[in-house]
């Protein structure tokens, strides 16, 4: 019949250093995102664009040291700012689909701090994939919890 794919779903739950408005500003300021999810420093940027609203795109294409082109295409569906994102999301490698997921990002105040929650429903071609991008997440969340504590709220930096 079809082919065998991975469906999944998983949850990263962080706590960030500042106010739901200062963790949500790392994920809508194209800078202050970059700062963060750029993970591959030997691959190049052919493409980086980012159009943060409702209906609006990211989409980010590099080239791999042997070649090999990857791309992110995103299509952002809702956008409440301080509280939360929803946005789905396509992963390609030389133009073929690798996978298609759909995400929501929740903040919350703490105690001075955020609760960011971060789900992610996704379907992956190759199943392999699915540990690698859950693992490659929450790495990257690591670098998120760094640049924020890093970065002085207050002074709009």
């Amino acid at each position: 019949m079809g082919t065998n794919v991975d469906h999944r779903s998983f949850v990263i739950e962080r706590e960030l250093p500042g106010s739901p408005a200062h963790a949500f500003r790392f994920w809508s300021d194209h800078q202050l995102k970059r700062r963060w999810n750029s993970c591959h420093p030997d691959w190049t940027v052919i493409q980086d664009r980012f159009d943060f609203r409702v209906d609006g795109h990211e989409s980010m294409v590099w080239r791999m040291p042997d070649g090999t082109e990857q791309a992110l295409l995103a299509h952002f569906l809702e956008v409440h700012p301080r509280q939360r994102i929803v946005y789905a999301y396509t992963m390609r490698t030389d133009g073929a689909p690798i996978s298609s997921s759909l995400v929501t990002v929740e903040f919350e105040g703490r105690d001075g701090k955020t609760a960011m929650t971060f789900t992610e429903q996704a379907v992956f071609a190759n199943p392999a994939d699915g540990d690698v991008r859950e693992n490659g997440t929450g790495i990257g969340f690591s670098r998120l919890e760094e640049v924020m504590m890093n970065f002085v709220e207050d002074t709009g930096r």
